[in-house]
């Protein structure tokens, strides 16, 4: 079908390389580097490619390469950001942060690690004002967002919402686990804050699905020993290390944290974590991408605002698809913070109403949101 005269044919989506595999795949198949994005991607050994190949159009972000194969590939057409040193972190990254990375050198204590210098790093460039550090926060937050809906295409993301003081080795905490254990078995993605408390359970839950029901069980006991991330974030994370080590290839799920909030650590279960350095970005991201619903367990401030963010998208109808939302214990919804009659007076002759639940027990969650998932096809 002919492209209609007021509306342009899109130009063909330039090709995206994140990977020296990548980069070498493209070079086989194509000859050719033109109009290609290469993010973070260490082309020092990978000299003559870029001697001899056109690279028209090309962009190269924080990639290494030697001084003559920058000359020539700025001199053909390609543009060249490069790398920028002494920073903790990669601001071109081209996929999202694992545990193992943020946790590199835990051995010398929490505060040596790629995590805790990044938020360090942070809080000196916020306190001083520095246009440049803005513009690389604002780079990395980028790339963290496209790096995250790559992982995601095609996932049915359920998002478990609580706050970060629900302690290991509570009743509170084992049922957040076994939450997260029941979504991914029922094959949904979870993502959660990407925190410590309800968050890094809901994560240890799905990392917990491949496993034998006694596996999460008998992972509770040693992670008890560590309720909290204080007074040590690092005794919290290694007891999550002994964990995964134990019961190494768990099953996969997201963590989307910030360092805004750099104090509370992400946690160990997530395979994927998405962190940002604008807590705006993250919590907007976090709840548009659970396309699949939402479970709000018990929390408070932030939680709270999550609730009403989630349910702007459903009051106003034509925002897109619905997304479901639970919320788990009648009494902290209704008494200690209530939340669910304002939601509900909202919701009142809307499509909103059939979107939404208040289950007594977490138990409960997965059922009331498969429900509203049918019944909002």
């Amino acid at each position: 079908m002919p492209t209609p005269p007021d509306r342009p044919r899109r130009a063909a989506r330039a090709q995206e390389i994140e990977s020296l595999a990548e980069f070498d795949r493209a070079v086989a198949e194509h000859g050719s580097l033109a109009r290609c994005r290469v993010q973070a991607v260490d082309l020092t050994g990978r000299t003559d490619a870029l001697l001899r190949l056109d690279t028209t159009d090309a962009v190269f972000l924080g990639c290494p390469m030697a001084p003559e194969a920058a000359a020539r590939v700025r001199a053909s057409g390609a543009l060249v950001f490069p790398p920028v040193p002494g920073l903790p972190f990669d601001p071109y990254r081209g996929c999202p942060y694992t545990p193992d990375e943020l946790f590199a050198s835990l051995e010398e204590g929490y505060e040596a690690t790629p995590d805790a210098r990044a938020y360090g790093w942070f809080r000196r460039t916020t306190a001083d004002g520095d246009v440049f550090a803005s513009m690389l926060r604002a780079i990395h937050d980028d790339a963290v967002s496209d790096a995250l809906d790559e992982v995601l295409d095609g996932c049915r993301v359920v998002g478990v919402m609580g706050g970060h003081a629900m302690a290991r080795g509570t009743v509170e905490y084992a049922g957040a686990a076994r939450l997260g254990r029941s979504l991914a078995r029922a094959g949904y993605t979870v993502a959660t804050g990407g925190g410590p408390g309800a968050m890094e359970a809901a994560n240890l839950g799905a990392y917990a699905a491949p496993f034998a029901d006694t596996m999460l069980d008998e992972a509770l006991v040693p992670l008890a020993k560590a309720p909290s991330f204080r007074p040590s974030v690092t005794e919290w994370a290694r007891a999550a290390f002994e964990v995964r080590a134990r019961w190494p290839e768990g099953g996969a799920s997201i963590g989307i944290p910030t360092w805004f909030y750099g104090h509370e650590p992400p946690n160990a279960f997530a395979a994927h974590i998405a962190k940002y350095f604008a807590n705006a970005i993250r919590e907007d991201g976090l709840l548009a991408r659970s396309t699949a619903g939402v479970v709000f367990l018990p929390g408070a401030a932030g939680t709270v605002q999550e609730i009403f963010d989630n349910a702007t998208p459903n009051y106003y109808e034509s925002y897109g698809e619905p997304r479901p939302m639970v919320l788990v214990d009648r009494d902290h919804w209704t008494r200690e913070l209530p939340a669910w009659p304002l939601l509900q007076s909202l919701a009142r002759g809307r499509e909103l109403e059939s979107r939404i639940a208040l289950v007594d027990r977490i138990e409960e969650a997965p059922e009331a949101l498969a429900r509203l998932g049918d019944g909002s096809r």
